[in-house]
């Protein structure tokens, strides 16, 4: 793809693997579903399905292949009948908001012939995959803006395995990115899964918003991954519904997220809350949301920066709002250089149960490892860091200093 003069970065090309991955993975689960299901009727029109186009290694190449791509290909599934299929939904949102950036039909069939190597229908395939995959979003973190859809690794999994989501419950990310969180989630869930009840079960536990295209591609093609057949993920703005449109049937039993900070809201999506929590700052306005969509009883455990505990005004309200609506337990407190290089700032874990008002917090501060000054893109932080928390958390005591 380096060959290629119209793909700019490595974002970009992320960005371009990302759709036909997606494509490639889709075409071969309709193979499956084709299989096993009788009747099945597969919304994706033949001559897209990769099979049709992309499979044959001595295939079209040059301007006819980059000349089907841009002028057939991207512009049916764009537009694509979606009428009560949710699968074929997926396929346009993945297809609205992303392009073919590729300038050569001959690199572009390099690609595809490398792609065709692997078969998705086929488990240990896909998950070695998945780990690869997981590798390339990782990479987006020093990639340019399009960082801030990736947490850490080792920061899911912990806060996956604090809220340890059950069979049954749904878990929301209404911020989801690249599916880091949800991914959690369900590999998490599936150690509960014994019968196919249960499977069934875990497909509808799931739920993702994402409102920019890449990460909505890749959180997409990431839960078809780790087997999710039909994600249940929605292309939108989180903010852009009215607060009280809501309503319980929407509420959930558990939330992990990584909410974007620093952001401005756009085009006076402040509006739709109620007024005295009005504020032009994302990352204020997911907090109050969160709390809204948690059910009674329900748990959360999200990321937010230092600005989020402090400050006056209507930061103070929404806090108090917080604080008497939800116990606030834990807050664990992070080294500036987790989410380097896109953020520098101090940011937080924090863990609150709705319901009930907030008596006491603690406070966790995880240090550097000894001997480390930062975090770094080479030496990111680790699942095992998190093992003295773990240990602490369920038998807690106070230190001082040190």
């Amino acid at each position: 793809m380096r060959e290629d003069t119209g793909v700019n970065g490595d974002a970009q090309r992320i960005e371009q693997l990302g759709w036909m991955i997606f494509l490639k993975v889709f075409s071969d689960k309709e193979d499956e579903l084709e299989l096993v299901e009788d009747n099945y009727i597969s919304p994706l029109p033949t001559e897209y399905h990769w099979n049709s186009w992309a499979s044959n290694s001595e295939g079209d190449t040059g301007e006819k292949l980059l000349k089907f791509v841009d002028d057939e290909l991207f512009p049916a599934l764009r537009n694509i009948d979606v009428s009560g299929n949710r699968r074929a939904l997926i396929l346009r949102e993945v297809f609205v908001g992303n392009h073919n950036y590729m300038k050569s039909g001959i690199c572009l069939r390099k690609v595809l012939n490398k792609l065709n190597e692997l078969n998705f229908n086929v488990a240990e395939d896909r998950h070695l995959f998945g780990d690869i995959y997981e590798g390339m979003l990782k990479e987006l973190q020093s990639a340019g803006k399009s960082g801030e859809f990736y947490t850490p690794r080792a920061v899911t999994q912990f806060m996956s395995d604090m809220i340890d989501v059950q069979l049954g419950e749904k878990l929301l990310d209404p911020a989801c990115g690249t599916g880091g969180f949800l991914t959690c989630a369900i590999e998490h869930l599936k150690k509960q899964v014994k019968t196919p009840a249960d499977r069934e079960t875990l497909q509808d536990s799931i739920i993702g918003w994402e409102y920019k295209p890449l990460p909505y591609l890749l959180a997409t093609t990431n839960l078809i991954l780790h087997d999710i057949e039909v994600p249940n993920l929605t292309f939108d703005d989180t903010l852009s519904k009215p607060y009280n449109e809501y309503r319980e049937k929407d509420r959930v039993d558990a939330i992990l997220a990584n909410p974007p900070f620093g952001g401005v809201v756009a085009n006076g999506n402040e509006g739709n809350f109620p007024q005295n929590f009005r504020t032009k700052e994302s990352a204020d306005l997911f907090l109050v949301l969160m709390i809204h969509l948690l059910k009674n009883g329900g748990r959360a455990s999200i990321v937010l920066p230092d600005g989020s505990l402090t400050g006056e005004g209507v930061k103070q309200r929404i806090r108090e709002k917080w604080l008497t609506d939800c116990n606030l337990h834990t807050i664990i407190r992070l080294p500036n250089s987790v989410f380097a290089p896109y953020a520098t700032v101090a940011t937080n874990l924090l863990f609150f149960t709705k319901g009930e008002p907030t008596k006491e917090i603690w406070y966790y501060e995880h240090k550097l490892p000894e001997g480390q000054k930062s975090y770094s893109k080479t030496k990111t932080i680790q699942v095992n860091e998190f093992d003295p928390i773990k240990e602490w958390w369920n038998n807690r005591e106070e230190s001082r200093g040190g």
